[in-house]
């Protein structure tokens, strides 16, 4: 059971709060993190400064050989002058992903949270398998679930930040061992605490229905599944609808790439016109409540500050989009605002 102190509540790094003190919510970011692969995290060569004569070659990734700090959100005063801008262009909360492996700062959110008065959720638990703590590969499920539980009521990675959501939970196609254990321990610890669970999936367009149907047969809850990364991952309707009918929330959550180009698989990406059009299929479906959006920026390269789009994007460029497009008020509003505060608070 959850605590009594948490059930009804969404929690945030600085305490928990009334769910109609949630506003318009990005449900997948990173603000502090590095994504570098462990293996290369002790290489010094970290490529050329960004700038704005190098920003494009570097997102597109051809011709600049070495451009580690993109992977890395280390730069605490930049990252609280982005997510006020955020706030400026209408944005009221974020989700910060970056959970065990991802190199999660959460007394850094915290100062950026109370800095900024916007509200983040923490998350925790662990990324995809190459990014673990190879102890994790000996572990149980039992002991996954308990360090998880204990990140939401006690504190995660050494503080007493707490976290508010379970995830992101990494995913590879296929699925390892050890990150189908860790998906079992977030179950557990979701059950306990009444929280609700992000999964990274692979990328393969069947892993997502995999993972729903992983939690079917576990007797997990869909309806308290979110699956990010919907916009790299799946291409048509009738797999996308089927998705949806499962139960789960589906994220499009690379809002702001609009380049077709993708390194890390053979695929073309979307773009925000195509995104909409995706979850209009949703809507017209009947699965509003079953949509939520964001950015996922995980490169330096995304950030305004070094010549990107910004957590802003959404709230400054995509709304106004969505509104020529015929989105309601009312379905803007649920994808921003309902259906965070949904999966956000306690149950």
């Amino acid at each position: 059971m959850s605590r009594p102190e948490l059930k009804g509540k969404i929690q945030t790094v600085l305490g928990p709060i009334e769910p109609e003190r949630l506003g318009r919510t990005l449900m997948h970011e990173h603000v502090l993190c590095d994504i570098r692969p462990p293996g290369t995290r002790s290489d010094n060569d970290l490529g050329p400064e960004i700038t704005l004569e190098n920003v494009w070659q570097i997102n597109y990734g051809r011709g600049i050989k070495r451009a580690g700090r993109k992977y890395m959100l280390d730069l605490e005063d930049i990252a609280t002058r982005e997510v006020a801008m955020m706030k400026h262009e209408g944005g009221d909360a974020i989700v910060e992903l970056s959970c065990g492996g991802l190199s999660p700062d959460p007394n850094g959110l915290r100062r950026i949270a109370a800095g900024t008065g916007v509200h983040l959720v923490m998350g925790c638990g662990y990324y995809v398998n190459d990014y673990q703590d190879p102890r994790n590969h000996d572990r149980t499920v039992e002991d996954f679930a308990a360090e998880m539980i204990g990140q939401i009521h006690d504190g995660a990675w050494g503080t007493d930040v707490c976290a508010g959501m379970i995830g992101e939970i990494g995913c590879q196609a296929p699925w390892t061992d050890t990150e189908k254990r860790v998906m079992r321990g977030a179950f557990i610890a979701a059950t306990e605490t009444g929280a609700s669970i992000n999964v990274h999936p692979g990328r393969d367009p069947d892993q997502p229905q995999e993972i729903a149907d992983f939690a079917m047969a576990a007797g997990f809850p869909t309806e308290r599944i979110v699956i990010s990364h919907i916009d790299r991952t799946i291409f048509d309707e009738p797999r996308l609808l089927k998705l949806a009918d499962s139960g789960v929330t589906v994220e499009f959550d690379l809002f702001g790439q609009e380049s077709s180009y993708y390194g890390l698989s053979d695929i073309d990406m979307p773009n925000d016109a195509t995104r909409l059009r995706l979850i209009r299929a949703l809507i017209e479906a009947g699965h509003l409540e079953r949509v939520v959006i964001s950015h996922d920026i995980c490169y330096r390269t995304r950030l305004a500050s070094f010549g990107g789009h910004g957590y802003g994007h959404i709230f400054r460029n995509v709304v106004p989009m969505m509104k020529k497009r015929g989105y309601s008020e009312a379905e803007i509003d649920a994808i921003l605002v309902g259906n965070p505060r949904r999966l956000l608070t306690f149950v």
